[in-house]
């Protein structure tokens, strides 16, 4: 039996929980994608969520974003009501999916620009984001829809760093970046934990995914259950499943 969510609460405010699901339904047409899944995520966390196609990452991720509505469940993200305040949870989280989301008739500048704006992110931010993902000298002024697949992905990242999100959401993350953007992505995701964000990554790339996350979950039949880690230890608490 894996322990609840409620038996996990601590009074530190360093670890209150930046997601909390329970008991959650979510569903896709009428097939239920998420089935009674709860889940806790803390403050400086990195949670690997993993499971075979189809078990519900995606829409889990999507969830967390404010864009599937919860059809039985409570849930908050970065402490705002899922149900009530989802507008307000899109703007706390940056959401990275299968599709990268930059703007293909804007050039890689003015992308990041368009998203940064959105927090208030300063010319030297922008810079910054630009920097970090090595789009700042050749590419920065190429317009998006001119990339390679790997040089959009990097678009989309930057995007997101330039947003300054407390909760990262990414769907295969790794997905199109050659050797240099992974390791590249890695220290953002890093940097972006000590500066007081949280990440929750699905990934089928389990070995590079694994030796990233701080945590593992595994996601199967729209439920989530705590796993041991990729390096073979047991995770910290806070995954439950219903019914588990």
């Amino acid at each position: 039996m894996h322990p609840t969510a409620s038996s996990r609460a601590t009074d530190d405010g360093a670890g209150a929980p930046v997601v909390e699901l329970d008991d959650v339904v979510a569903v896709l047409g009428s097939f239920p994608a998420l089935a009674g899944l709860s889940l806790t995520v803390r403050r400086g966390e990195i949670v690997l969520l993993r499971g075979p196609n189809g078990a519900g990452e995606t829409t889990l991720l999507r969830v967390c974003a404010g864009l599937v509505p919860l059809e039985r469940g409570t849930g908050t993200v970065a402490g705002c009501d899922l149900a009530s305040q989802r507008a307000e949870v899109r703007a706390r989280v940056g959401l990275l999916g299968h599709t990268n989301g930059p703007y293909a008739d804007l050039t890689v500048r003015e992308n990041v620009r368009f998203w940064g704006a959105t927090v208030g992110a300063t010319t030297a931010e922008i810079d910054a984001s630009l920097e970090r993902m090595g789009l700042a000298a050749r590419l920065a002024d190429v317009t998006v829809g001119r990339l390679s697949a790997g040089q959009k992905r990097r678009t989309a990242l930057a995007c997101l760093v330039a947003r300054r999100a407390q909760l990262w959401l990414l769907d295969e993350p790794h997905a199109g970046l050659d050797a240099a953007g992974r390791d590249e992505l890695d220290r953002t995701l890093h940097a972006a934990v000590a500066a007081g964000a949280e990440v929750m990554v699905a990934s089928h790339e389990l070995e590079r995914a694994g030796t990233l996350a701080t945590r593992v979950v595994d996601v199967v039949g729209g439920q989530a259950t705590d796993a041991p880690d990729a390096r073979g230890a047991t995770g910290p608490s806070g995954g439950t499943g219903s019914g588990t």
